[in-house]
């Protein structure tokens, strides 16, 4: 972290601050819990005499802002932790937070004091309430005491805090451009999934127009791995837990299986991952040296039992569609490895145009919780290393993250920004020497003896999901048209037009039109094909039947002018090949 952003946390911590002492001006008998620094801004749990309202927010800032401008100071104070419990004896989850110092054997506990408000903090704070930045309450939430749903729920109120009032201005409208991207309300009006209550929520439907948008993207990825020697794969979804114990993915989601049992008692696992299934199809027939790098792709479900109020859209779904893949190689074929798969990552994501803004994090272990981690100390190093090296030969400038490893390998994963100006990490390329040990996987070296395969796992784009969520946000629903549900659409301007529309349909082949022949305005037409965000639309009347021509109009450009339909036909097949648009 930098000194300027830790400067910007201190302050962000110290609204939290005035946050609590301007609510207790409000509810006097409010009971406190928690206030943070986060990303973008503070917030603040309580317990109050009734449900906060929107309104409450206009009240609680004026009270924040008097309280700023009196320039009170903060001060800090130490007391004994058991003389603390009597004064905060009106405090309960203050207590609370006393006595989990104690248990870890903190004797003395620290307070600031600003203006007649005081709270339990270890702080730090600024100097003075003047030097607080600009900032808005933007909300309120339920939020479990400690996170916990065993817990109490209290009232949270979030606030944002920029260092100047053009940063905050600037977020406020990016955040208010987020709505309008936001993947819920654009996948409802394109129509591309559904949720039922019967068949229960964390369970999307797919339309038959999300349906295309999933299965070209299928095509794209697997288009790119197969260059790269990847053979597509398939494995069940289900498997004796016996698969995960040897893993260690039972015990990393356990709290996150699906048990399956039949009346004939036979209990088996909806997968949470799928590399497991992979090691199997590997471990089938005895391997050689020259046999390797042995490269598999697979898209398929996989299935984790997410917190009821953790679902939500398409971010977090019990049902999850990924994109995975694994590599079995040799030690000195590794780095070759994960050269192809940045080359992929690339040659995908350009054919989004989203590569103009990324960067990559080294994810390591977190070296002070080693039990987190399976596999042995030197192979961790060894794979460390390798990774580091391969960033600094690609020129990757990759950015060390200590405690971002997965359970079996550190790995480089590719950050993105979207328009929306949200950064996502999807692409991912983990390196694991412990998992093919585990399973007891071996090929014939050269030298005739057994040796164990090195794993590389990657996924392109993650789960199909989480990608549609990005491609709504980023896109604002207006996809490339090689992506596009609907590429074309033919709009005749009366109904003596319309069997000149369905020539020009046909004509059209695979590229993928519909033809709107609904008595109804061009104007209404265009409007409605606009809002569905349709990236050509053809207009036929008069002049083009005995033209033989369309007149061309594109999403957010406008009429682009007249072309016969083996022009347009040409020029669209074209831009759909090259992925140009």
């Amino acid at each position: 972290m930098t000194d300027k952003s830790n400067e910007l946390e201190i302050m962000r911590h110290s609204l939290a601050h005035i946050l609590a002492a301007a609510v207790k001006k409000m509810f006097p008998d409010a009971k406190l819990g928690m206030g943070p620094a986060i990303d973008n801004g503070f917030y603040y749990d309580f317990e109050l005499p009734r449900s906060l309202i929107p309104e409450d927010l206009k009240t609680i800032t004026s009270n924040m802002k008097k309280l700023i401008a009196g320039n009170a100071k903060f001060e800090r104070y130490e007391m004994p932790a058991d003389e603390s419990l009597k004064k905060l004896e009106n405090e309960p989850y203050k207590q609370e937070l006393i006595n989990d110092l104690q248990n870890k054997g903190e004797t003395t506990v620290t307070f600031y004091k600003a203006g007649d408000f005081e709270d339990l903090c270890a702080g730090p704070h600024v100097e003075s309430t003047k030097d607080l930045p600009p900032f808005k309450l933007t909300s309120i939430a339920g939020a479990y005491w400690k996170g916990s749903e065993e817990n109490i729920m209290l009232q949270r109120v979030y606030g944002l805090a920029f260092s100047t009032q053009k940063e905050l201005d600037d977020y406020i409208k990016m955040q208010e451009e987020a709505k309008k991207r936001d993947h819920r309300k654009l996948g409802k009006e394109l129509d591309l999934f559904v949720f039922s209550e019967l068949v229960g929520p964390g369970l999307p439907l797919f339309t038959p127009k999300g349906t295309i948008i999933i299965e070209e993207l299928k095509k794209q990825v697997e288009k790119i791995c197969r260059e790269y020697g990847f053979q597509k794969v398939s494995t069940p979804a289900l498997a004796k837990i016996d698969l995960y114990e040897i893993s260690g993915h039972k015990q990393k989601f356990e709290d996150e299986l699906f048990y399956v049992t039949s009346k004939y008692k036979q209990q088996h696992v909806l997968r949470p991952v799928i590399c497991p299934h992979q090691t199997q199809l590997y471990a089938s027939k005895p391997r050689s040296y020259r046999d390797l790098p042995i490269r598999y792709m697979e898209s398929d479900k996989m299935y984790r039992a997410e917190k009821p109020g953790e679902i939500g859209g398409l971010n977090r779904v019990y049902a999850i569609t990924v994109e995975d893949g694994h590599t079995f190689c040799r030690l000195d074929q590794v780095k070759n490895e994960i050269k192809g798969l940045v080359k992929i990552i690339k040659e995908f994501y350009s054919s989004l145009g989203m590569m103009e803004k990324f960067w990559v994090s080294i994810s390591l272990r977190d070296p002070e919780h080693p039990e987190k981690y399976i596999g042995e100390q030197k192979d961790w190093e060894k794979s460390e290393r390798i990774l580091q090296e391969v960033s600094d030969e690609l020129k990757l400038n990759g950015v060390r993250c200590e405690g971002e490893a997965a359970l079996y390998g550190p790995k480089l994963d590719f950050q993105f920004k979207a328009v929306s100006g949200k950064e996502f990490a999807i692409p991912t390329i983990q390196l694991d020497f412990a998992t093919p040990k585990r399973y007891g996987l071996t090929y014939t070296d050269e030298n005739g003896q057994e040796a164990t395969p090195v794993m590389v796992h990657r996924a392109i784009l993650g789960s199909y999901e989480r990608f549609l969520v990005l491609l709504l946000e980023h896109f604002a629903g207006a996809f490339p048209t090689w992506l596009s549900p609907v590429q074309v659409k033919i709009l005749p301007i009366a109904d003596r037009h319309n069997q000149y529309a369905e020539k020009i349909k046909e004509a059209l082949g695979e590229i993928r039109t519909e033809v709107d022949d609904r008595t109804e305005s061009i104007g209404k037409k265009i409007r409605e094909a606009e809002m569905q965000k349709i990236p050509y639309m053809l207009v036929v009347g008069d002049k083009e039947v005995e033209e033989n021509k369309v007149a061309v109009r594109a999403y957010s450009k406008g009429d682009l002018g007249s072309k016969t339909i083996e022009e347009f036909t040409k020029d669209l097949t074209n831009e759909i090949k090259e992925k140009t648009k």
